[in-house]
């Protein structure tokens, strides 16, 4: 049988739209994309791209465990950036979050996102 339950936390922004942090439905985990928000403030950081991409994988991990996971459980993310330039410096700190067990991934390079943000990662994981 299907469920389908609804993953909130208070440790990552409140969605700005009409949309969920997290679907949990029987084995899967699926994170709406993260954009550079502080949860505790609800405001955009406009840092470099370095601080931004830190603050979205905390948000990412902060919803994922919410769901009763870890970043070891994710099995997917796919990378929104609006300069493929910054790629290599996303890289070098998602490399820090995803040490072992390294998830599929995709990159894609975008005219815009919301907030005039640099980067925005989404995810979905398994539940173990």
């Amino acid at each position: 049988m299907n469920s389908k339950e609804i993953v909130n936390t208070s440790k990552a922004p409140n969605a700005i739209g009409p949309y969920s942090q997290a679907i949990k439905t029987n084995k899967m985990v699926f994170i709406s994309g993260q954009i550079a928000i502080d949860p505790e403030s609800q405001q955009f950081i406009d840092g470099d791209i370095e601080t931004q991409a830190k603050r979205v994988l905390d948000n990412l991990k902060s919803v994922i465990e919410a769901s009763g996971c870890s970043l070891e459980n994710v099995v997917k993310t796919t990378i929104y950036l609006t300069d493929i330039n910054d790629f290599s410096k996303v890289n070098e700190i998602y490399a820090t979050y995803f040490s072992s067990g390294k998830p599929a991934r995709s990159t894609v390079c975008v005219a815009a996102l919301p907030k005039n943000a640099k980067v925005e990662i989404d995810a979905i994981a398994e539940v173990i």
